[in-house]
């Protein structure tokens, strides 16, 4: 019988994994999160290797936007610990920084800004910090979700939807090698969750690591290979 909170191939037996230290593997060993006597997220394991996607399941409340800001160094643990390729995650190394890429909480958006200059921006701010991360050009990030046709607008000049396409684009545009995503269907009518759907599989073939909580059955059969349960907190 699986343990709760701990990731399993659909229907499978947990795999064995490879040593963190030998690659780019994502591992958290006994993460929980409370705040007093309440608990956000229950002591949680798992283990992503590259080129795998974890589906990260559970009710509201379960802990699912609590674990994916630990995974992505954003929120402390209360215990346990989260690794990646062996180094803790911290979003303040520029190692990890370099390496992960998050949707987890909404970014900010500037009102005075086109969707083409947030992508110029972030690019720029990039190189100005000296890394040597390449950001993909905004026709390449927005055509990647169909919405090249809205580089000119501001934010309040679109619809939810394309406002939601348009911040999958900002994660996507980066090449790290992890990918966190909290409930990115949100707002997506069935066409563009299968765009979503089809833009995570191409990551994971080419050796990327996904980690993503959804509530969409649909999207989670198109692109898990690994599923994670989260019992309510």
């Amino acid at each position: 019988m699986t343990e709760p909170n701990q990731p399993t191939e659909p229907n499978q037996p947990t795999q064995s994994t490879e040593d963190p230290t030998q690659a780019l593997v994502l591992e958290a060993l006994g993460v929980c999160r409370r705040i007093d006597d309440q608990w956000l997220l229950h002591p949680t394991d798992l283990t992503v290797a590259p080129g795998e996607c974890l589906v990260v399941r559970g009710e509201n409340g379960s802990g699912k936007s609590t674990l994916l800001r630990i995974l992505a160094g954003i929120a402390r643990p209360t215990e346990g610990e989260v690794t990646y390729g062996g180094t803790r995650v911290d979003e303040r190394d520029p190692w990890c920084r370099e390496r992960i890429a998050s949707f987890v909480d909404p970014p900010g958006l500037y009102t005075d800004l086109t969707f083409r200059d947030h992508l110029d921006l972030m690019a720029s701010a990039w190189r100005a910090g000296g890394s040597s991360l390449v950001v993909d050009p905004p026709e390449v990030a927005l055509a990647r979700f169909g919405i090249e046709h809205l580089a000119k607008r501001f934010p309040h000049e679109v619809s939810s939807g394309q406002g939601q396409l348009f911040v999958l684009g900002l994660a996507f545009a980066r090449p790290g090698s992890l990918l966190l995503l909290d409930e990115p269907e949100q707002r997506l009518d069935p066409d563009r969750r299968a765009t979503l759907a089809a833009c995570l599989t191409e990551r994971v073939d080419a050796g990327g690591s996904v980690v993503l909580a959804t509530h969409s059955p649909d999207l989670a059969d198109a692109v898990g290979d690994l599923e994670l349960w989260l019992e309510p907190a």
